[in-house]
């Protein structure tokens, strides 16, 4: 019992971290991953886990985008939001992508892997508030090498951050000529193609190491991802209701404000810590 009420703080972070991050799944297409990994990255740092911290939760993030993914995709396709099209086509690439980021992120320290998430946090933070879903590049998703390049980018990239694909998914397709739900609805489900590849990826390359907290399976750690995942696939189909009643642009740029928020204090701890 004494255990439990020393860790209710971090387990209280947990709930609440695994709840937001169901309704932003929901909400913008995203695997939460973005609030998930800051969150579990504190409170692995503050147990004690320091070396493992990142590289554990950008895994455990992973695999708990798997659950969120399934549940806002199929939310989004009752209200017909969902180009499956675009999903097969892009899929196979993603999943690429995803092994080979993840591979990557092993190869990294936690330092440099911390900077990386905060790096790249804080311009999806930038997107996120000033970007205008009227931006227009192309009228429709690009085929062929394009295809190949740009779906193992965001495999690489969504892995190697511990999120989901629609973060870089829905400004991709938006900017392709794609409606703004049909591209939250479809991005959600490259969160699947990313999710699992990856946290099976994650298990392989952190099964050897040592130091890492109770109950992981390598990087992923179980406990924490079951956890997470009930929540967020709780509250997912919430966000998906809000997603086509509420002014989403607003939404996007408050949490493009505390996103760099996050990842302007991860950068500090690091650079400057």
């Amino acid at each position: 019992m004494e255990t439990l009420l020393a860790f209710l703080p971090q387990l209280t972070a947990l709930i609440a971290a695994g709840l937001f991050a169901g309704l932003l799944a929901g909400l913008f297409g995203i695997g939460g991953g973005a609030i998930l990994v800051p969150v579990l990255y504190y409170l692995l740092s503050f147990m004690g886990f320091d070396e493992v911290a990142m590289h554990v939760a950008v895994s455990t993030s992973l695999a708990t985008i798997i659950a969120t993914s399934i549940r806002s995709v199929m939310a989004h396709n009752k209200r017909a939001a969902v180009d499956w099209s675009i999903l097969k086509a892009w899929s196979p690439w993603i999943i690429i992508g995803s092994v080979i980021g993840m591979v990557l992120a092993a190869q990294i320290s936690g330092r440099g892997l911390t900077i990386f998430f905060g790096s790249m946090a804080l311009l999806m933070a930038l997107q996120f508030f000033f970007g205008r879903p009227d931006w227009s590049l192309a009228r429709e998703m690009p085929s062929g090498a394009a295809r190949a390049s740009l779906g193992g980018g965001v495999g690489v990239l969504s892995a190697m951050m511990g999120i989901g694909g629609g973060t870089f998914g829905v400004t991709l397709m938006t900017v392709c000529g794609q409606p703004m739900h049909r591209a939250i609805g479809t991005a959600a489900g490259f969160g699947v193609a990313i999710g699992l590849p990856s946290a099976i990826a994650a298990i392989v390359v952190g099964w050897t190491v040592s130091g890492l907290p109770p109950g992981s399976l390598g990087y992923v750690n179980v406990p924490a991802a079951l956890i997470i995942a009930v929540l967020t696939v709780s509250m997912a189909p919430f966000g998906a209701r809000l997603a086509h009643a509420l002014d989403a642009a607003r939404l996007k740029r408050l949490f493009g404000v505390l996103l760099a928020l996050v990842a302007l204090n991860m950068l500090r701890g690091e650079l400057f810590g």
